[in-house]
């Protein structure tokens, strides 16, 4: 079973930082578009940021120049840097993995970030 790790979700102010990681196996991590998604409560799963395998990244509107993705191959890894956190950025973040071949697509288990006040 392909497991996407994830970490870094937290508790943090409005205005603050947090970055988030997921690690996935080589085989998926090299064949794959890498993205981040978020579900708020009572809201839809959406997509926040995602970087295909040549690095070209793209973003939601709601966290352009706030939010940067980027991954490495080296260490099969993908980040969310998230700055300038507001509130409605309170959400569960999961990890996403879509490779180039196939149907599967994977996802991590999600991480809790809450921006108070």
């Amino acid at each position: 079973q392909v497991q996407l790790v994830e970490s870094g979700g937290g508790l943090v102010q409005a205005g603050g930082s947090l970055r988030l990681s997921c690690a996935a196996p080589g085989f998926i991590f090299s064949l794959s578009d890498m993205n981040w998604y978020r579900q708020a409560p009572g809201k839809q799963r959406e997509l926040v940021a995602g970087v295909d395998r040549g690095g070209r990244s793209k973003y939601a509107d709601s966290v352009k120049g706030r939010f940067t993705i980027s991954r490495d191959s080296m260490k099969n890894t993908v980040w969310l840097q998230m700055t300038s956190l507001k509130p409605e950025d309170t959400a569960v973040y999961y990890c996403n993995a879509d490779p180039v071949v196939g149907e599967s697509v994977y996802w991590g288990q999600g991480t809790q970030v809450t921006v108070s006040s």
